[in-house]
């Protein structure tokens, strides 16, 4: 299979490892990762009648890590944190696992 990075003129896989890759175009391409503290399944009928102050249970205790995903591929867990030096109330997560190469988190 043809390297689609050689077609944008961009330097190919192997030849460009070992070199700064800083400059690599993608390093600055933003990317969104979803961070996930839990999950609802109510009934639809439970759903309409939701309304200001209404609280939602979720499958998970206070606790429990949140996992991190960049679309749908699960890239790490982690626990909610007070970013220290931020704006007061600011979330951010600390990484307790991260998925390796092949996926699997350690």
């Amino acid at each position: 299979m043809d390297d689609p990075s050689s077609e944008a003129g961009w330097p190919a896989g192997p030849a460009y490892q070992g070199k700064d890759t800083d400059d690599h175009p993608l390093r600055s391409v933003p990317i969104e990762i979803t961070i996930t503290v839990g999950r609802a399944r109510p009934l639809v009928r439970d759903l309409l009648t939701l309304g200001h102050n209404a609280v939602l249970a979720l499958d998970r205790r206070i606790d429990d890590p949140v996992e991190l995903y960049i679309g749908d591929r699960l890239i790490a867990r982690g626990e909610l944190q007070e970013l220290e030096g931020g704006e007061p109330g600011q979330l951010a997560v600390r990484l307790t696992e991260v998925a390796g190469p092949r996926g699997e988190l350690s």
